[in-house]
């Protein structure tokens, strides 16, 4: 080869190096995406967020967080999750390997026979028809990655495992969140339990007291019928409360992928949570929030999958070669058997541009659904954690009105009883009145509790933590 044909070559591969530069696009998150005011009423540019503490350290009942280390240990959900980015990887791996040659072993033995009419040799002639040949070769393939094809290919192979990677990590922040929840469902529900329990065993006392008073005229039958439908009003609270205990005991039970069973529990009283709770800045939650980085990350393997599509229009070089030995005979099989070949080959795609065309436009627009459901999931977070805030901050505002309202119902059902006892300013519908209101005010401060601890844990999910 002479020097200028070198000279020319170099040339040539200099230029479809520059033009690979503007084949593949480089990412960038897209400046569309918008982190601004994503919480509602956001003032504060302090980046402390509830986010960042592990959930160990968030929920301080030691049964709530066994409970959660069994979940994260046997959740089947979670070992799906943990599966597909298994699959992932692999699919990551084979995409590296694009970069090395092939390599493949030949080892054959081919018997022919010929048509001795098929040859049409002259008359005279003798012709072995029958042949066996031996073979023993290697081949090799290389694709030059000179437009980014494969550069692409790998690069939306390690988004996407990314992404699965993220997935699950989403996983377990929900499955730490319905843990959680669930829990404190739990104890709420034993609380009112108790509670209406409690006020059964009042009503039933309450019951034989109203008997007594009318056998003294003080009151009359009526008032003893009332008395006794107001005990039944509390006793068949009960069934419900039992069945709701036991259902969410089962549902907490799936959620550690095991079979139903009674849950080892602390009590509603003894929850305590963290104090000075911070939400960091809407910005935070593109690293913290699992499924908006997974949204990104698909995002991601979208770019490059449009990257990769533009390649198709230019043409790909690949180096063959192939080497061995053939043979008639097998006793002579090293003796004059070497063959090769060499081959370099330049493919230009010219009748299929209808099908380069439809494959770019097909990923352009996966590449455009991608970038709109990347910004709704950040739309979607910013609700969650505005909601959830809002929320546990309206249960403590009416934590303290509803610890008045109890203790003044306590008063007036105590007024009120020994009023009809001992003076006839009163009947016993005050008093039925009363004891119902009492019973609803207590219900209520205990959904009020639940509330603020769910709350809680929504909004350390909706913050993003947990997976780290």
């Amino acid at each position: 080869m002479t020097h200028s044909s070198n000279k020319y070559i170099l040339l040539v591969l200099a230029a479809a190096l520059l033009t690979a530069c503007s084949v593949t696009k480089k990412y960038e998150r897209p400046a569309s995406v918008s982190t601004e005011k994503l919480f509602r009423d956001e003032t504060s540019a302090d980046t402390t967020t509830l986010a960042a503490m592990p959930w160990q350290s968030v929920f301080k009942d030691a049964k709530l967080n066994a409970l959660i280390q069994k979940g994260l240990d046997q959740n089947l959900n979670l070992k799906n999750a943990i599966e597909n980015i298994i699959q992932a990887q692999a699919t990551l791996r084979q995409s590296k390997l694009a970069y090395y040659p092939t390599l493949n072993l030949d080892a054959n033995v081919t018997r022919t026979k010929q048509s001795e009419a098929g040859l049409n040799f002259p008359a005279g002639i003798n012709i072995n028809t029958l042949t066996t040949t031996y073979k023993l070769a290697l081949s090799t393939s290389w694709e030059a990655d000179i437009w980014g094809k494969l550069s692409s290919s790998k690069r939306a192979a390690l988004s996407s495992y990314l992404a699965t990677d993220a997935a699950k990590q989403a996983v377990q922040t929900q499955l730490i969140s319905d843990i959680a929840n669930n829990y404190f469902l739990l104890l709420s529900l034993d609380k009112q339990l108790e509670i209406t329990q409690k006020t059964l065993e009042s009503r039933i006392k309450n019951v034989e007291t109203i008997k007594s008073l009318k056998e003294g005229a003080i009151v009359t039958g009526a008032a003893v019928v009332q008395s006794e439908a107001n005990r039944y009003a509390a006793e068949v609270l009960i069934p419900d409360l039992k069945q709701s205990i036991r259902e969410t005991e089962n549902a907490l039970n799936i959620l550690m992928g095991q079979a139903p069973g009674t849950i080892e529990r602390g009590i509603l009283e003894d929850q305590v949570i963290p104090e000075n709770i911070k939400v960091g800045v809407s910005s935070q939650l593109l690293q913290n929030r699992p499924d908006v980085r997974q949204a990104e990350f698909n995002f991601r393997t979208a770019f490059e999958s449009t990257n990769l599509a533009r390649t198709y229009f230019y043409p790909s070089l690949t180096l063959t070669a192939s080497g061995g030995f053939s043979n008639l005979e097998i006793k002579d099989f090293f003796s004059n058997s070497i063959f090769y070949s060499l081959i370099g080959g330049l493919t230009q795609p010219l009748f299929n541009q209808g099908l380069n065309k439809a494959r770019l436009t097909t990923a352009q627009s996966k590449q455009l659904q991608a970038l709109n459901n990347f910004q709704q999931s950040l739309l979607v977070a910013g609700q969650e954690v505005s909601n959830s805030l809002y929320a546990y901050q309206m249960a403590v505002e009416k934590q303290d009105s509803r610890a008045k309202q109890i203790e003044s119902l306590e008063k007036a059902v105590d007024y009120t009883q020994q009023l009809l006892e001992y003076s006839s300013a009163t009947n016993y519908t005050d008093v039925l009145t009363s004891e119902q209101n009492l019973l609803s005010a207590q219900l209520s401060g205990v959904n009020d509790n639940l509330q603020k601890l769910q709350a809680l844990v929504n909004l350390y999910r909706a913050l993003g933590g947990g997976w780290k």
